[in-house]
């Protein structure tokens, strides 16, 4: 028996961020996501994106990464594992500026996150293994911005127990990043 999963979009409450279903077929050996099919994207109404670099990261159970906002698309999903999105609007002139999304990640969800909206997530199972696709290639010194996941403003619910302290769990760079209100000068 054969089941199939039509790709959908849903929308959030924050400006151009979307949360997709990949189309999955599923037989008796397994299921097949399609990851990215851009006709899919464009009859969407979603941007048709050209991908330069893919990352993979595997991360250990209650490690938080991120909040960071590049000047990029990112399309984001887990491939194996459970994951807890955490998503905050840092554009200046959005309608959303400010406002958070949370969401649950599992295989055959994806995230679509536009520029200047920070993107981090933490892992809710061990080997949890998160895919980053994004349409200009990372370097050091490409405009963007970070906030901390730990910042209480953001009242962002991480599911599984962390020690804020210990790098393993989270980076002294994403520790120390800067409140939401200090990023925006308020």
């Amino acid at each position: 028996m054969v089941e199939i999963v039509d790709f959908a979009v849903d929308e959030t409450s924050i400006d151009d961020l979307v949360v997709l279903r990949m189309k999955q077929v599923t037989d008796d050996r397994g299921t097949v996501r399609e990851f990215h099919r851009d006709s899919a994207f464009v009859a969407a109404g979603l941007p048709s994106l050209r991908w330069k670099q893919v990352n993979v990261t595997e991360t250990r159970r209650g490690a938080i990464r991120g909040m960071h906002g590049e000047d990029m698309h990112k399309l984001v999903a887990v491939a194996a594992g459970r994951g807890f999105g955490a998503y905050v609007d840092t554009r200046p002139g959005s309608a959303s500026v400010g406002r958070v999304e949370t969401i649950d990640l599992v295989p055959g969800t994806q995230v679509l996150v536009p520029p200047g909206v920070c993107n981090g997530f933490q892992s809710c199972s061990d080997g949890m293994q998160y895919v980053y696709c994004f349409d200009q290639e990372w370097r050091p010194d490409m405009d963007g911005v970070a906030v901390t996941p730990l910042d209480p403003a953001l009242a962002i619910p991480w599911p599984e127990p962390f020690d804020a302290d210990d790098p393993t769990m989270v980076s002294a760079k994403d520790r120390d990043a800067p409140t939401l209100a200090e990023l925006l000068g308020g």
